[in-house]
């Protein structure tokens, strides 16, 4: 059986659909394949490198990427997930083709304001936000094809 194809998307690429991604792959690598794009790609944020190694996941090596570029390459998913946040949900891209969309709305790592450390506390949240999610989602996709 091949694997389903989830593209997890939001404007930079930088923070939560990297963290998506990465916990996907690490959950239920099995049976899904995990990528990750943005409108917009930006630089990889290194307070979600940081808080992803802790959990003993490294997504240093990961360059964030257009989906604009997964658009002309032909790629096509059976699900498109958005990890915007609310307030950014207008700015969410589309992803043209026939997946499934879903919209999982997560705070923004980027605008997190305080300390170092403050940072680095939100940003785990966010995190464990994510990986609940997803944990979560892969118990109902698995539960669904028995």
């Amino acid at each position: 059986m091949s694997k389903q194809k989830v593209l997890f998307i939001c404007i930079h690429n930088s923070a939560r659909s990297q963290m998506a991604e990465a916990w996907l792959k690490h959950l239920c690598g099995e049976q899904f394949e995990a990528e990750s794009a943005g409108l917009s790609p930006g630089t990889l944020n290194p307070l979600v490198v940081k808080v992803m190694q802790e959990v003993g996941i490294d997504i240093s090596y990961k360059v964030p990427q257009a989906a604009d570029d997964l658009v002309k390459a032909g790629k096509k998913y059976t699900y498109v997930v958005t990890v915007c946040d609310e307030s950014s949900a207008e700015q969410c891209p589309i992803f043209p083709g026939d997946a499934k969309r879903l919209h999982w709305g997560f705070p923004d790592p980027s605008v997190l304001a305080g300390t170092e450390e403050e940072k680095l506390a939100e940003t785990r949240k966010i995190r464990d936000l994510i990986k609940v999610k997803i944990e979560n989602w892969c118990q109902e996709q698995l539960s669904s094809e028995v």
